[in-house]
């Protein structure tokens, strides 16, 4: 509270801490999930679930009995996708594309990577996809993205004109690089989650650009990329009047469609965990 005092958001003007869960989601617009069990030493993804699905369990019950049926959820706290399907299920009266998990965090590592390789501006950047888990199963996808350079606009690929960089060096070090930051400071990332979720909520509510779309963990239902229904799967999505909606009917070659499955194969996998749980 004092830090978020002391930061003077001109928007900020009350702050009610409470642990009450009742207090928490009364009458909520927005609920951002933040806390998470985090794995430990020796703990499966098994034990990881199963200790996270009390909290969401919880969560999504004070949800569906106090806050607004038109609130927005953000889950945040891993492993996000299933925690936030987890959360939908405990919330039946709340419309299932109201519960969305933070990918936007892997979206901006992979700007980051790219305007670092390029030597271009993130905002010259646009339309690199997430698809799939927030997890090391997750797929960064430039192949239809493009960058701006000069006065001209030219596809990622035809950009980097490395397509074994992009395949084998660029995936796997957005993917990791969470590890990467926990390895360096002994912690989570924080002030970089803190701005995606930012980033997320603003352009649910707001709205994306226009031609640009970004990446959110959403309820799988009425892709068209084959990805099973029922699953929170990150797709590229366009948001408008506080609503999203997928891109389908994007070209996916046959690389791109072996990664999408590999991810979903993992959410099918949490999902059955944590039903069975």
């Amino acid at each position: 509270m004092l830090e978020l005092k002391d930061c003077a958001f001109p928007l900020l003007v009350e702050i009610k801490p409470t642990t009450k869960i009742e207090e928490a989601f009364d009458k909520t617009d927005v609920a951002v999930l933040v806390g998470a069990r985090p794995r430990g030493p020796g703990m499966e993804r098994k034990d990881l679930l199963n200790e996270n699905a009390k909290i969401f369990k919880a969560q999504g019950e004070a949800i569906d009995k106090y806050s607004k049926k038109t609130i927005k959820v953000l889950v945040v706290g891993n492993p996000a996708n299933t925690n936030a399907l987890i959360a939908s299920h405990y919330a039946p009266s709340i419309p299932k594309e109201n519960l969305t998990a933070l990918t936007r965090l892997d979206q901006n590592r992979a700007l980051s990577q790219l305007s670092e390789k390029l030597s271009a501006p993130v905002e010259n950047i646009k339309n690199v996809i997430i698809w799939g888990n927030h997890s090391l199963t997750q797929y960064p996808d430039v192949n239809h993205g493009e960058v701006l350079i000069g006065n001209k606009n030219k596809t990622l690929r035809e950009a980097v004109k490395d397509d074994k960089y992009l395949n084998e060096v660029f995936i796997p070090k957005v993917a990791k690089r969470g590890a990467e930051i926990i390895a360096i400071m002994r912690k989570s990332s924080a002030s970089s989650a803190a701005n995606a979720a930012c980033d997320h909520v603003h352009d649910w509510l707001v709205g994306t650009k226009p031609g640009e779309f970004v990446s959110m963990a959403i309820n799988s239902n009425g892709n068209t990329y084959g990805i099973a229904e029922g699953l929170m799967y990150s797709f590229p999505v366009v948001c408008k009047d506080g609503k999203w909606k997928i891109v389908n009917g994007l070209k996916i070659d046959e690389f791109s469609r072996q990664k999408l499955k590999e991810t979903e194969k993992e959410l099918l996998e949490e999902r059955k965990m944590a039903l069975d749980i």
